[in-house]
């Protein structure tokens, strides 16, 4: 007898439904064919196992499983269960008339119980497109499935379940989330808060500035100054993201098998902050079974580098193309994989090895040279790609000691929200741009017009300050976003001013 049965495969974010084709015949052995991986062959041992324990059993005949299209290849334990009820079915030991309905996936152990699966959100948005009636898989798959509407989601704990619902005799219980109402419910649920770093205005104005353009930022300054304090809160500042891009950014954290059991959408913007020793495949993604990188999983949120010029070298190089293009291709023989990842970069750095060059109290003592070398593995290509340059200096006991609170994100994040709301306006014709940071060189000339006063003092400040020649176009992009921030609709002298004193880096003569 032959039966079929549907999983689905998950390449990049997408998925690609599988048919799983069981037909039991005259004569011994089993036989799995369509391009299975170790994991999957190894899985007619635990079905074997599992449907002893509940009182089943692989019949004594030639068995044959054809997994279709036979020329992707199937990867991990999660056709277990789809291939067990694929050998009941065909075997008559359930009732087959309406397994060809479902999506069933799910790893079983050797007492039957069913394991948590990567990708369950793309394997469901793929089985809704394709019209089946319903998804079975992992009860702590099974919020993260029903995010998608019109999909009957069930979740079961046991592969006994899943038997007794084809057979009639239970009714499997539909998982119902409300997906907007979970949503718009924790949009605020950040951990931390700007009100918890005293002092640093000038450097929450620099995030502000970041936040409301979506600009990369990197941060100068001697250790203890409060840097990475200040790169958790920004996520906090960062304009709520829209359904659309949560289910994006849920799909990959998914993939990666990176979401929380038993949970939903991702309501918050994603902060991720790698240690230095990370691999460039780590970083951008790939392997032998290609996976989302860290600059994948950071996608429409944060991606914060500590200490950057630690990280080696081409790990840095491999950040330049996904900076510019928002998105990341992984390349092998057979196939590739797109992976989104816009994300905001922020950098914080010592401006020497020992960390105190330019401090107003303690000596660097790194000898001649070494401050330029140290920041010189920092390729110029990649500070290109860099909005914002600021100088963190430590806070004085006098503003640490202040019971005064500092200003709390929510406020700003409400600046923020404003001058964003601007620029959408601004860009609502333009396909692929979405803010400021994203202009292109020819929308630079239409957009970022400056007065014969600005003129004057970006031509002052480029010659006076040594300014280098890549820092103008970014003074412009800055200066454009001050000005949303202030509701302007020119760019004033004094946007430029602040613009200008954003490009630390920038000046020749910084490191002497």
């Amino acid at each position: 007898m032959l039966v079929k049965t549907y999983g689905s495969a998950v390449h990049g974010i997408k998925s690609t439904t599988i048919t799983i084709e069981v037909a039991v015949s005259q004569g011994v052995n089993f036989f799995m064919v369509g391009l299975p991986d170790s994991a999957v062959k190894e899985s007619h041992h635990r079905i074997e196992t599992a449907l002893k324990q509940n009182e089943y059993k692989i019949p004594g005949k030639r068995i044959v499983v054809n997994m279709a299209p036979a020329d992707i290849r199937k990867e991990g334990s999660a056709y277990d269960l789809p291939i067990a009820i694929g050998i009941l079915a065909a075997s008559g030991q359930i009732v087959s008339d309406n397994v060809h309905e479902y999506i069933i996936m799910g790893e079983l152990s050797l007492d039957g119980s069913l394991q948590y699966i990567k990708g369950a959100l793309p394997i469901a948005i793929q089985a809704r497109q394709e019209g089946f009636k319903g998804f079975i898989l992992p009860v702590e798959n099974a919020r993260e499935a029903a995010v998608v509407n019109n999909l009957d989601v069930y979740g079961v704990s046991n592969i006994k379940e899943v038997i007794d619902f084809f057979n009639g005799d239970i009714e499997l219980e539909k998982t119902v989330v409300n997906t907007r109402e979970e949503f718009f419910s924790r949009l605020d649920e950040y951990e931390f808060d700007f009100a918890d770093v005293k002092g640093q205005e000038n450097i929450k104005r620099a995030f502000e500035v970041a936040a409301s353009g979506g600009h990369n930022l990197i941060m100068i300054g001697p250790p203890g100054a409060g840097k990475t304090m200040l790169a958790k809160r920004l996520p906090g500042i960062l304009p709520p993201p829209s359904l659309h891009e949560a289910l994006e950014t849920t799909k990959i954290h998914s993939v990666a098998g990176k979401l929380d059991k038993n949970s939903s959408l991702l309501p918050v913007r994603p902060f991720r902050s790698p240690h230095h020793t990370i691999s460039d495949v780590a970083l951008v993604g790939g392997g032998s079974f290609p996976q989302p990188g860290e600059i994948s999983l950071a996608h429409n949120g944060v991606l914060f580098l500590d200490e950057l010029p630690e990280f080696k070298r081409t790990v840095l190089e491999v950040l330049r193309q996904p900076l510019e293009d928002r998105y990341i291709t992984v390349s092998r023989a057979r196939f590739s994989v797109d992976y989104p990842a816009s994300f905001m970069l922020v950098a914080s750095m010592n401006p020497c090895p020992c960390g105190f060059y330019n401090h107003p109290d303690k000596d660097c003592v790194c000898p001649p040279g070494m401050v330029q070398k140290y920041l010189n593995k920092v390729s110029g290509p990649l500070l290109d790609r860099i909005d914002i340059h600021i100088e963190v200096t430590p806070v004085p006991f006098r503003e640490l000691s202040e019971a005064r609170e500092s200003e709390r994100s929510k406020l700003i994040r409400e600046r923020v929200i404003k001058a964003r709301e601007i620029q959408e306006d601004r860009y609502k014709d333009i396909d692929g741009i979405y803010c400021n940071a994203q202009m292109t060189s020819k929308l630079l000339r239409e957009i970022c017009q400056i007065s014969s006063a600005g003129s004057l003092l970006l031509k002052t400040a480029m010659e006076k300050l040594d300014l280098s020649a890549r820092a103008y176009d970014r003074i412009l992009k800055v200066s454009r976003t001050i000005a949303d921030l202030e509701g302007k609709p020119d760019i004033l002298p004094e946007h430029l001013a602040e613009a200008i004193h954003y490009r630390s880096l920038d000046r020749e003569s910084w490191a002497g």
